[in-house]
């Protein structure tokens, strides 16, 4: 894990080190431009996400501070945390609960959410949306959060003074460092860095998206209405959750062990380095207890099986699930 974590920072610093020092011709430029942006989604995966659930150390001060990773990359680590701990984690597939389903009236992740007609297409559209998805995130969500919530748990949490100043730090630096810098320091046309920002988030927004869209919104999860509705916690769990090329291991070291999610939510503070030992003990016991076990042999296959729920959910008003 610690590998990891030296080559994420080391490609991400290195990429804007060799910008400056070499100070290259506009196709070197975005070339390089680029490899920040693949250093960055890796460190989000990777490093960033396995932070926020204090899994990487026993130090939480070692935790918390790589999970500024985030703010590095232009997300509020605060404002991530609290979305994804008390908006995913503790309500998987509540319609009006669970914050990675809200598709903002555009997209239709859930058969409890009224259907609109321009959604007979989604499946269609949708990976251009998530191609966004991450700028989403730096010019628009985190401020949406902070200053007009829209769920009860944003609604009562007063957040502190100093994370007002983060987020605000965070953008800066960010917007800084990616959009003024090459502009000013190497006299590149706004036109060509703006270019290469909104490429940059093609790769960020997409691969991001897809990694964690695939785990939970398949034709064969389930939409529960209720937190209630299932005994205990672990059948909510395997339930609502599915993954993928777990006998991948290229797979799981570049997604940062998201693939194996079943494991990720049954033991969210466990490195993601030992999700894939943990799964296939996982998937035995569950066999075992005659639970259903979901999985796609290959992201190929789950990503198809995403785009087959968009459709059906674009196309019916009600969906079964298994």
């Amino acid at each position: 894990m610690w590998a990891k974590i030296a080559v994420g920072l080391a490609v991400l610093a290195g990429s804007w080190i060799a910008l400056y020092a070499l100070r290259p011709d506009a196709w070197r430029f975005v070339g390089l431009y680029l490899i920040n942006a693949i250093a960055q989604t890796f460190l989000l995966l990777n490093i960033a996400h396995d932070s926020n659930h204090n899994a990487i150390s026993s130090r939480r001060s070692v935790n918390k501070a790589l999970n500024y990773v985030f703010d590095v990359c232009g997300i509020s680590s605060y404002m991530w945390r609290i979305l994804h701990h008390r908006g995913h984690h503790s309500c998987i597939n509540l319609h009006g609960e669970d914050d990675a389903l809200t598709g903002r009236g555009i997209l239709r992740f859930t058969p409890h959410e009224p259907r609109a007609p321009l959604q007979r297409f989604q499946h269609i559209y949708a990976l251009f949306l998530y191609a966004v998805f991450s700028l989403d995130y730096v010019f628009l969500r985190d401020f949406e959060c902070f200053f007009f919530p829209s769920h009860d748990y944003l609604k009562n949490t007063k957040h502190p003074a100093r994370e007002y100043v983060i987020l605000f730090t965070g953008k800066a630096f960010y917007l800084t460092y990616m959009l003024i810098l090459p502009v000013v320091l190497l006299r590149k046309s706004p036109l060509l860095v703006g270019l290469s920002f909104l490429l940059a988030h093609l790769i960020i927004g997409l691969s991001v998206a897809l990694v964690f869209q695939t785990t939970h919104c398949v034709d064969s999860t389930y939409f529960p209405l209720s937190r209630s509705e299932f005994d205990n916690g672990i059948y909510h769990i395997f339930a609502t959750t599915a993954d993928y090329a777990t006998t991948k291991p290229l797979v799981g070291w570049l997604t940062g062990g998201l693939n194996h999610h079943i494991v990720h939510h049954l033991c969210p503070f466990v490195c993601h380095t030992h999700y894939a030992s943990l799964t296939r003990i996982v998937k035995q016991t569950a066999e075992e207890f005659g639970v259903p076990y979901r999985q796609h042999p290959t992201m190929r296959q789950a990503i198809k099986h995403h785009l087959l729920l968009l459709k059906q959910l674009g196309n019916e008003d009600q969906v079964s699930s298994t």
